[in-house]
């Protein structure tokens, strides 16, 4: 009898569940649940976080946070209809930071504070080998 092996499904399917863990975390700190989350660990692996919030500069538009292995996370702006939210504030860092790390850039945003991020998209890492960003997220756990 013979028994395969395939390491590379058990890696994805590991990166999958600690990237939902590691965004649940994400999304508790800053105060919604799991049900204002979307994520795709595809490459690039990304995620999506929808808030309750508005900025006062741009009133009409729902706040989020999006992030995605190349970039880290960013807050932006809702769009209209059918078009993506635009980034307003990049993190930078570490792709995989500590979730309070993330509440307190948000609360930096949401202050208005110019020193909240940059407004360049950091290059943070390649996307792909999610077995190396596997490792980030556990060491986040």
């Amino acid at each position: 009898m013979s028994i395969l092996i395939d390491f590379g499904r058990d890696t994805e399917f590991s990166f999958e569940r600690r990237l939902r863990g590691y965004v649940e975390a994400v999304a508790k700190a800053v105060g919604v649940g799991l049900e204002s989350c979307a994520f795709d660990a595809g490459t690039p692996a990304a995620a999506y976080i929808a808030l309750d919030w508005r900025l006062g500069r741009f009133p009409d538009h729902d706040l989020a946070l999006v992030w995605d292995e190349r970039h880290g996370w960013a807050a932006a702006i809702e769009g209209a209809a059918g078009n993506p939210a635009t980034a307003l504030a990049h993190l930078g860092g570490e792709v995989v930071p500590e979730p309070r790390a993330v509440v307190r850039f948000l609360a930096a945003v949401r202050a208005d504070d110019p020193g909240a991020g940059s407004l360049e998209a950091p290059e943070l890492r390649a996307a792909g080998d999610h077995e190396q960003l596997l490792n980030a997220l556990l060491a986040r756990q």
